[in-house]
């Protein structure tokens, strides 16, 4: 089976890209509002690209109504944001925050989710996040006006500490839960891994 981009609409080119490329990680952005309010809305639409600056990119779209999504008002207006991660236990809150909320009703205050202060932005991150970037608007790449492709430069990293070992800068994976984003209302566990040892390559022939 196959399609042609431009045989498919919108809609369903979204259907058979979510549902293909997964499970996918999930950005949760905190941005603070004019007012003070902060905001905490999940993006699966993410990736980190780069470490040399440290670079993450999500796509923010409006709203299916034409409205524009409390975080990039926030994020155009202030330039700054803190992409949290979601472990098993952050999930049903992660979850709920999708809800169309009114700019005045900041999630984390509505599904008392504590919130800690950041170092280099005024943007605080979510306290209970097992790993938060506070970042700096790096570029905007504006997709035919109904979405934005926020690039973001990490400026500090927060790590929960037991699920970190300094010493050898490794994560304790057996400690680290994280949650994937699949489709619709679907998300899956991580726990599940596999390990393949080093790969050789080919190797050269006898002289």
């Amino acid at each position: 089976m196959q399609y042609a981009v431009a045989d498919v609409n919108h809609h369903d080119r979204y259907k058979i890209l979510t549902a293909f490329v997964l499970p996918r990680p999930i950005a949760w952005v905190t941005t603070i509002g004019p007012t003070g309010v902060v905001n905490a809305a999940p993006f699966s639409f993410f990736n980190v690209f780069a470490e040399d600056p440290p670079l993450v990119m999500f796509a923010v779209n409006k709203r299916p109504d034409g409205r524009i999504k409390d975080t990039w008002i926030n994020i155009e207006r202030t330039g700054e944001f803190v992409v949290n991660l979601t472990d098993e236990p952050l999930a049903r809150a992660m979850h709920e925050s999708i809800g169309d909320f009114p700019p005045d009703i900041g999630e984390p205050d509505y599904l008392d989710l504590g919130l800690a202060p950041s170092v280099d932005i005024k943007v605080p991150r979510l306290a209970q996040a097992p790993w938060a970037m506070e970042c700096k608007t790096w570029q905007v790449i504006n997709v035919k006006d109904d979405r934005q492709l926020v690039i973001g430069e990490g400026l500090r990293f927060h790590i929960r500490d037991e699920l970190w070992d300094a010493k050898a800068m490794r994560v304790h994976m057996d400690k680290y839960h994280p949650i994937g984003r699949m489709f619709a209302d679907r998300y899956c566990r991580t726990d599940d891994r596999v390990l393949f040892p080093a790969a050789e390559g080919p190797k050269k022939a006898a002289e």
